[in-house]
């Protein structure tokens, strides 16, 4: 071992200490009287187990590699979306929440310790060429994806415009993995799209939340209110296959259509977590149908604005269950880029129900699979470590059947989209249902 490395690795020790102490300053003389006895017996143990790798270890190991290494052990012992990201992963991070990038256009996580599509993005090469949510993603090129991390299947994945890379997928229902030859492109992070479906309905779809949501979302509106006019007699808002985003952004949409009350509300372990994020009047749309559309695929943000407009009353939902994530992820950035996602709250809906594990159930259940299995969906009650649901006692925790267990496909052809069909159907049933005449008939008699 050279000179010097001893001190090195108590210097390393002493960074974490001071990291833990100081991370978050309004928390800060808290963390310094909880960081008893027993946890620096812990970090004693940590220091006497980094010590025996450097020595030990068949080749000399990095202490940058080790101690973020630890860090990443420390994140992941906690639930699934707690999690570590080096320098390359959080600037990741920031690109999926404003701005573009080039490359197939898929929101991907590892899922069973398998690198999965979580879902195409619209209208982008991925999508196109047939990749499905839910997708396992075998290989990229000529390499494995067993043990490959996010940011490294990211950085296989991304490219220069016009060049190609080749992906296998398994998908349930299918003998052999399937192989796609993908042309990257620019991939604009558009999230909210408009679609004139309807004379009378307006339909507004939001892929995930980012900065710009609620902007694009307003101008969404204004457009829909524009071309149609007094002809408008309900609205769609399709949250499906929406994997969450920025808690704001969320907020911010759902508040369009709330006058006051609690949106939503957090609580974590310390009373700076625990906030209420209520509606502004200023700005409130005037009141007319909508119907939500939520799957298996939403999540997170999504859940949060489905939440609130079904406790209001404000919304209809349509489709299936959503998928449970009931938690709050915090972001930290470290003194060297790095970054840490620590879940440091739940969140819960106006009326003070936790969707966390369980979900939000549509008021009307529509499917879109067609009794056709194609591929298990897997949710927050799925995922290894996650947080229970403190309403509900574990054996409530709803089962899916074997069909409600199957992905939701959005067929690109809206006639062929049985939820959306059923959502317009619904909201002209409901304004053809206030022009009926129910004043009395008087049948004459001879």
């Amino acid at each position: 071992m050279k000179p010097g490395r001893y001190l090195k690795i108590g210097a390393l020790v002493a960074l974490l200490m001071l990291v833990g102490l100081t991370t978050d300053n309004r928390s800060q003389v808290g963390d310094a009287q909880a960081l008893g006895n027993d946890s620096y017996d812990q970090i004693r143990l940590f220091t006497e187990a980094l010590s025996i790798v450097q020595k030990n270890y068949v080749e000399e190991p990095e202490d940058l590699e080790l101690v973020r290494g630890a860090i990443k052990g420390m994140l992941s012992s906690l639930d699934p979306h707690s999690s570590f990201m080096t320098p390359d992963m959080y600037k990741e991070m920031q690109i999926d929440t404003q701005g573009e990038f080039q490359g197939i256009g898929i929101t991907i996580g590892i899922r069973d310790g398998v690198l999965t599509v979580i879902a195409p993005i619209d209208d982008t090469p991925a999508f196109r060429a047939g990749i499905l949510a839910g997708d396992k993603i075998v290989m990229i090129e000529d390499k494995t994806t067993k043990e490959m991390t996010l940011m490294e299947a990211v950085k296989l994945m991304r490219g220069p415009k016009g060049t190609q890379v080749t992906i296998s997928v398994v998908r349930e229902g299918e003998p052999e993995p399937l192989k796609f030859t993908i042309t990257r492109d620019v991939i604009p992070l558009v999230s909210v799209k408009v679609k004139d479906l309807d004379p009378a309905v307006g339909y507004i779809r939001i892929t995930q939340f980012q900065k710009k949501t609620s902007d694009e979302f307003r101008e969404a509106l204004k457009k829909i209110h524009d071309e149609k006019g007094e002809a408008l007699k309900g609205l769609v808002i399709d949250l499906r296959n929406n994997p969450g985003g920025l808690l704001i952004s969320a907020i911010e949409v759902a508040d369009l259509f709330i006058e006051s009350g609690p949106i939503v509300t957090t609580k974590g372990r310390l009373q700076n977590q625990n906030f209420a994020y209520n509606a502004k009047e200023r700005g409130t749309e005037p009141g007319y149908p909508m119907v939500v559309l939520v799957n298996g695929g939403s999540a997170s943000a999504s859940e949060i604005v489905a939440g609130a407009l079904q406790d209001y009353r404000k919304a209809i939902l349509i489709g299936t269950t959503t998928f449970g994530k009931g938690s709050v992820q915090t972001i930290y950035r470290l003194g060297d880029g790095s970054g840490l996602r620590v879940t440091t709250a739940r969140y819960f809906t106006p009326n003070g129900r936790s969707i966390q594990a369980t979900g939000i159930e549509p008021d009307i259940v529509v499917r879109n699979v067609g009794g056709k299995a194609v591929g298990h969906l897997t949710r927050e009650k799925d995922l290894s470590g996650h947080l229970e649901n403190d309403q509900v006692d574990e054996g409530e925790v709803p089962q899916d059947e074997e069909k409600t267990s199957t992905l939701d496909i959005i067929p690109e052809d809206p006639a062929e989209d049985a939820q959306l069909m059923r959502a317009i159907d619904l909201l002209k049933g409901l304004d053809l249902f206030k022009g009926l005449n129910t004043t009395s008939v008087t049948q004459a008699t001879e």
